[in-house]
Parts: structure tokens; sequence; C-alpha cells
């Protein structure tokens, strides 16, 4: 299965075996490249903060701008970012915008990295 064609390694495999069981199950570049997107989205501690206070109240901007002491206006921008990666929703109630985690899978993802830096 490893082609010399395809080969762009200098190494020369120690286990082939292994990586011909492992390589057919490689997800597609694409997807890995999303994914690499999705945490550099993660990356940053602002949309860190506010995926927190959203994992514990639906939450509007001005809410959210003074609980993390931002503007509105820096506020609304993270949001924008993190709507666009669907980590969170929103919904209209009279004038004001609120927010949450988009689902059960943002606030496990959250959970569990947290978890893990905290072993």
């Amino acid at each position: 299965m490893i082609n010399n064609e395809d080969k762009k390694s200098d190494c020369m495999p120690v286990n082939a075996e292994l990586i011909n069981k492992i390589k057919p199950n490689m997800p597609d570049m694409s997807l890995l490249y999303e994914l690499s997107d999705f945490f550099k989205v993660m990356g940053d501690g602002t949309r860190i903060q506010l995926l927190w206070a959203l994992e514990q109240s639906e939450m509007c901007v001005g809410d959210l701008a003074v609980l993390l002491n931002m503007t509105k206006s820096a506020v609304s921008h993270q949001l924008k970012v993190l709507r666009t990666a669907k980590l969170v929703k929103a919904h209209k109630k009279g004038k004001n915008v609120y927010y949450a985690l988009n689902d059960s899978h943002v606030k496990d993802i959250f959970e569990r990295a947290l978890e893990h830096i905290c072993e």
C-alpha cells in the first residue's frame, strides 16, 4: 500500500504494516483543515471567556460586555466569529440579541478541554 510514486517523505518506514493499517482510515485533508480552523477559533482567550460565560447561561451582548469588561463592539465581533464557526447561536428577545452555546457538543468539547488542562 505504501506507494513510492506518492512518496514525499525522506524516511523509510520502520513499520510498514502499521502504516498500511492506519493510512486508509486517515480523514480527508479538507476535513483536517476544517478541524484545524475550529481549533484556531477556540484558541483565542477572549472567545474562550465568551464560551465559558455562555456555558453558564444564555446572555445578551451588553451583559457579556459588562462581565468581560469589554466594549459591545468587541464582544459582537468575537460572537460573529463564534457564530461563523457554529459554536454559538443567537435569537432576538425584544431589542436584545441573546447568545447561547450552539449545542451540547460545544459544551462537551469545552468541558473536556478544561478537564484535560486541570489534570
